[in-house]
């Protein structure tokens, strides 16, 4: 009990902490109704690129990398100066998430043979929780940063933002981007460029 309570104590004295366990539920929040969000649009091809169009391993992902993106932009204006190595934390946190999410489900679809609900909704919430968790530890260690790594760390963002954007209308035809459905990328953006959606 008394290390509970000393656990409880650092959150409520630790500013840090409790920003970035605002953000692990506001993330979870907001991942969970970027799963409907495509849906809820009428299918429309401007909220595709920031919300899942498929049951893809791929699209899934934007419901990590878009909330963990957007609280990373928020919470820059609440930490700054509080913080080191802000920039190259996130970026990080959000490149461990979605890889974890990615290795999480391949490894046990490999070893079970097929995926199951439950274990999904448990890799979202362990991705987010890690990526957050390794952001912490990053921006609380001693200042690293320098102009290098800042400039890496946002040209790591800006590129998996590109790939989320072109990916949903041109997904490579491999696993990853692979409906369950055999289906790949967003289909009404296929429809209209007359473009395959299926393998053969």
């Amino acid at each position: 009990m008394e290390k509970i309570k000393k656990f409880l104590d650092k959150i409520k004295n630790n500013k840090i902490i409790k920003l970035e366990i605002i953000a692990i539920i506001v993330i979870l929040i907001l991942g969970t109704l970027l799963h409907f969000t495509y849906e809820w649009s009428g299918d429309n091809l401007f909220v595709g690129s920031f919300s899942a169009v498929n049951e893809s391993v791929w699209e899934h992902l934007k419901l990590v990398f878009y909330p963990m993106l957007l609280m990373g932009i928020i919470n820059y204006f609440l930490l700054k100066g509080h913080v080191n190595n802000y920039i190259e934390a996130k970026a990080i946190g959000i490149f461990v998430a979605i890889s974890f999410i990615i290795v999480f489900f391949f490894t046990y679809v490999g070893i079970l043979g097929t995926n199951f609900f439950i274990l999904d909704i448990l890799s979202f919430i362990l991705s987010v929780s890690l990526g957050e968790w390794v952001s912490y530890k990053l921006m609380t260690r001693e200042d690293e940063s320098n102009v290098v790594t800042q400039i890496l760390s946002f040209l790591i963002l800006i590129f998996l933002l590109l790939c989320f954007i072109i990916f949903t209308y041109n997904p490579p035809k491999v696993n990853l981007f692979k409906d369950p459905r055999g289906t790949y990328g967003i289909e009404k953006y296929n429809e209209i460029t007359g473009k395959s959606t299926k393998t053969i």
